[in-house]
């Protein structure tokens, strides 16, 4: 669910993987894997993202819409 919520941002927010690795701190790489789900995002990826975004860690997670 992370990775096609993060996918949603990216697409609203009309960023880049690159551009969301620079704003979170992460490789390109990473996020690559988190939209593909191939690999799962830490606790503190899963909270930087959120608040990079302005969204909850619950709505990353699909606990809430």
């Amino acid at each position: 669910m992370f990775g096609e919520r993060l996918k949603e941002l990216a697409i609203e927010k009309n960023l880049s993987q690159k551009e969301i690795a620079k704003k979170l701190g992460v490789s390109q790489k990473a996020v690559s894997k988190w939209i593909n789900n191939q690999a799962e995002p830490t606790e503190s990826n899963i909270r930087n993202t959120a608040i990079a975004f302005d969204v909850s860690a619950d709505f990353l997670l699909g606990l809430e819409d």
